[in-house]
């Protein structure tokens, strides 16, 4: 399989290029250069199938003409020690419980997916030179990759993150590791920290200097896998659907997450339509009403891990429907709400049903709510444990949020970051020393 850039102006690259670079030369984002269509058969047996069963599947069709295919087996049933529920959650609504995982968030699965593949590029290239993986963070990202590749020989990670705009738990989760995870505090907004990232990567110096990559979801092998999520769900609901009525809502933020479930679309997984929920960072949404994309400053809210002005992963939505308003707007849709809308809705939802919405999934239920058709079944993604943002949902539900013991143990861990300036020349001269 080749890659291209969507900004059409870098050489064509093979996925190893595309998963060690990260971001082509002309700062464009990979695509591949077509979308396998999975067999009749898959389809018809997948409720058959284990979780590990379907992702290999889809694997395959993604990576199988570049990776052997022991060797991807193993990646994928490595990656997916644990399940992935779908819970009922009210009438025709349910809920795709995405934070089984290490570190309890739905990126668990990409970044354990990138992981293992780029050690597997690694271990197959003469005179082996240590990868820099650089990601930026707004919350769930950091700990996620930081926990995927912990400990991964020939690779080092340095988690960007915005200095007080991420919760407590999810900060622990990446500046208590230490070995080959360093954590740099960065004094600014979560697009500072992808603009010094994508910065880094335009550098002729720098990467003269060592080699670097991206485990954002601007990396194929990190927002590829997170299809997986939206076969599984389909295969656990097949036998509760009639026709193609399933409405997949995705809470979005870089657009990582429904971006691969556009692929899994692509792929012929019979999903009807899709939402793209935002919180009041709403680039996306505006651009659904207007045909108009404008990025801007991000705004800080309660569901941080969205608090994008400039979700990169636009690109690549825009390029695989031909840059047509009209193509993407016929397949999604897209709702923004505000902090007390959140919390209304967080209320609402556990008074009403007992079950406890984090920040984020909060948005994708309550589009759901709001937009969901007659005769349509419902699926949010609860995209992380509300316990990873136990103070504000304490507050706002007036409950004292259990800790699973995987979390408590990051906040028993020492801090260690690395303070920063949003200057990228200041990033640059650390890196240098590095």
């Amino acid at each position: 399989m080749k890659y291209y850039s969507t900004n059409n102006q870098a050489p064509i690259a093979d996925l190893q290029k595309a998963v060690v670079k990260g971001l082509a030369e002309d700062r464009g984002l990979y695509m591949p250069e077509r979308i396998n269509k999975l067999p009749k058969e898959f389809f018809e047996n997948i409720e058959k199938m284990s979780f590990q069963e379907i992702a290999y599947t889809v694997a395959n069709a993604f990576f199988g003409e570049d990776v052997d295919p022991d060797a991807l087996h193993d990646i994928v049933y490595d990656t997916l020690q644990f399940d992935c529920p779908v819970v009922n959650v009210k009438d025709n609504i349910y809920t795709l419980e995405l934070f089984h995982g290490p570190t309890l968030a739905f990126k668990d699965v990409g970044a354990r997916f990138m992981a293992r593949l780029l050690q597997y590029f690694i271990n197959q290239t003469p005179n082996r030179q240590q990868v820099n993986v650089l990601v930026a963070t707004s919350g769930d990202t950091g700990s996620a990759v930081a926990n995927g590749f912990l400990g991964v020989e020939g690779i080092h990670v340095y988690v960007l993150y915005p200095k007080g705009k991420v919760s407590p738990i999810q900060e622990c989760q990446f500046t208590t590791l230490g070995k080959n995870i360093t954590a740099i505090e960065v004094d600014g907004v979560f697009d500072d920290c992808q603009a010094l990232v994508k910065s880094a990567f335009m550098d002729e110096e720098l990467n003269n200097h060592m080699k670097l990559t991206s485990a954002n979801s601007i990396n194929v092998a990190r927002f590829l896998p997170q299809a997986f999520y939206y076969f599984n769900a389909y295969a656990r609901l097949k036998e509760k659907l009639k026709s193609s009525q399933l409405v997949m809502c995705v809470p979005s933020g870089n657009f990582g997450n429904i971006c691969a479930a556009l692929f899994g679309h692509e792929m012929g997984l019979p999903i009807k339509r899709f939402i793209a929920a935002n919180n009041a960072n709403d680039i996306f949404y505006k651009y659904l009403q207007t045909g108009k994309y404008e990025p801007k400053p991000s705004k800080q809210t309660l569901a941080n891990a969205m608090d994008v002005g400039a979700p990169s992963n636009f690109a690549r939505i825009y390029d695989l429907y031909d840059k047509s308003h009209e193509r993407i707007t016929s397949l999604i849709s897209g709702a923004t709400y505000s902090d007390e809308q959140i919390k209304q809705t967080m209320r609402e939802c556990y008074q009403a049903t007992g079950y406890i919405l984090d920040p984020h999934g909060a948005c994708g239920y309550q589009a759901l709510v709001d937009g969901l058709q007659p005769g349509e079944i419902g699926v949010f993604c609860e995209t992380a444990h509300p316990a990873k943002f136990k103070e504000k949902v304490d507050e706002i539900l007036g409950i004292d949020t259990q800790i699973p013991e995987r979390l408590a143990a990051f906040m028993r861990g020492e801090k260690q970051s690395v303070a920063m300036s949003k200057d990228f020349a200041d990033f640059k001269a650390y890196l240098l020393k590095q």
